[in-house]
């Protein structure tokens, strides 16, 4: 019989392993784009769960496990300290909103969308919907409402729709399977990034130093190169 070496076998019997202490992030959709530079950046291992951040913060409210929550406006955040699952936000950055044109849209300004028009949007539940509820004609009708900035823009790259309203990063992330579009007021109207320890971590210590990652002077070149505004 293969014999453990010492070590190994009185790491098994004691109940320790070898491998590094795992985190778990709950982020908004929009943060997807940062998550590789996150986890090469992170001394921990770092797992990351994604989804629009009202479904985020009542994940955590029923219970889910995680680390670190991150949130793409305050009024959210709110309510997860609100509900007791995290404590300490911290605003690590800022987004804007543009709208994305798909391929073969005839689509060149806000003043072109039409009752013909296939727009999609965010749900006013979740951050992106919320400040697009602030900029758009109430009579400009959309096709669908969208739980996450990342269904809007799937829907816009798939041929689905014909435009959508999303992040700025979400949209430099598109790349050119869409055409970018400002919308006039947006850049009045940003909205905060905002990070938290859950206060169920298992890892307090590693979840804190994750968050002083995100806020660090050395994440603010890789929010810049996102499209997000670093938070100073």
């Amino acid at each position: 019989m293969r014999r453990l070496p010492v070590l190994a076998a009185a790491l098994l019997l004691s109940g320790c392993t070898a491998a590094p202490t795992g985190l778990t992030v709950l982020g908004a959709s929009s943060t997807r784009v940062i998550d590789e530079a996150v986890a090469a950046r992170s001394a921990s291992e770092v797992t990351f769960s994604h989804a629009g951040s009202s479904t985020l913060v009542q994940q955590l409210i029923d219970g889910a496990p995680a680390d670190l929550l991150i949130t793409a406006d305050h009024a959210t955040m709110s309510r997860a300290v609100e509900g007791g699952v995290v404590e300490g936000p911290r605003v690590v950055a800022h987004n804007e909103l543009v709208m994305v044109v798909g391929r073969g849209a005839s689509i060149s300004s806000v003043d072109d969308l039409g009752p013909d028009t296939a727009l999609v949007l965010c749900d006013p539940q979740v951050p992106c919907g919320a400040v697009t509820a602030q900029l758009i004609d109430p009579d400009i009708r959309p096709v669908s409402l969208e739980h996450s900035v990342a269904d809007v823009l799937g829907k816009v790259v798939s041929g689905q729709a014909d435009a959508g309203w999303v992040y700025r990063t979400d949209a430099l992330a598109a790349g050119d399977a869409v055409t970018v579009v400002d919308i006039p007021g947006a850049v009045d109207h940003p909205t905060a990034v905002v990070a938290a320890v859950t206060t169920g971590s298992a890892d307090r210590e590693e979840a804190q130093a994750l968050l002083d990652l995100l806020s660090s002077p050395a994440m603010r070149p890789v929010w810049a190169e996102h499209g997000f505004t670093p938070a100073r």
